[in-house]
């Protein structure tokens, strides 16, 4: 699936003014995560960060909540469109807030000092299960090799392209 492509239908397909911009499209196997940003609501200047935040946290609840119908219609004709599924979430600020989620399960063998890793957080209660520890390293990884997981999807993408363009393209 072509990012740039689903990015422009959802574009085109969104109602107007849904938000102020769309932030970020992202597809995987199972999902494609759609989040659009929208305004900050006014505070007062001597309000506190607990205020702040709960006056964040409300736009974002209310702007869920009145936009669920209209969400879940693009929602339904970009599932049979594309064959994933799709989640939605909102930048508000520098809040960000995704309201559904697609929890897909990953098969993977593990050699024991892998699993011992797993059975550490989950001992030390960082983790409830093997399953919530591998989420957690995956997450801890993610975070601090964000610059190289960029370098790579860009090759990837690139990659991509080179092999769309090929001569082998036009048998298929």
């Amino acid at each position: 699936m072509n990012t740039g492509e689903l990015r422009g239908w959802l574009t085109g397909r969104l109602p107007e003014g849904l938000w102020d911009a769309l932030s970020e499209v992202s597809v995987d196997r199972e999902e494609i995560t759609v989040i659009g940003r929208i305004g900050e609501p006014d505070v007062a200047a001597e309000a506190s960060e607990a205020e702040r935040a709960a006056t964040v946290e409300g736009r974002i609840a209310e702007f869920r909540e009145r936009t669920r119908e209209a969400r879940m219609g693009v929602a339904r004709e970009a599932e049979r469109r594309f064959g994933r599924k799709v989640s939605w979430g909102v930048d508000c600020g520098d809040v960000r807030a995704v309201f559904t989620n697609v929890s897909a399960p990953v098969m993977t063998r593990l050699r024991q000092p892998e699993r011992q890793v797993l059975d550490l957080l989950v001992e030390a209660g960082v983790a409830r299960s093997r399953s919530d520890a591998l989420g957690w390293c995956v997450r801890l990884v993610q975070q601090h090799s964000d610059e190289w997981l960029t370098e790579l999807r860009d090759s990837l993408e690139h990659v991509r392209k080179v092999r769309s363009q090929g001569p082998d393209r036009a048998a298929q």
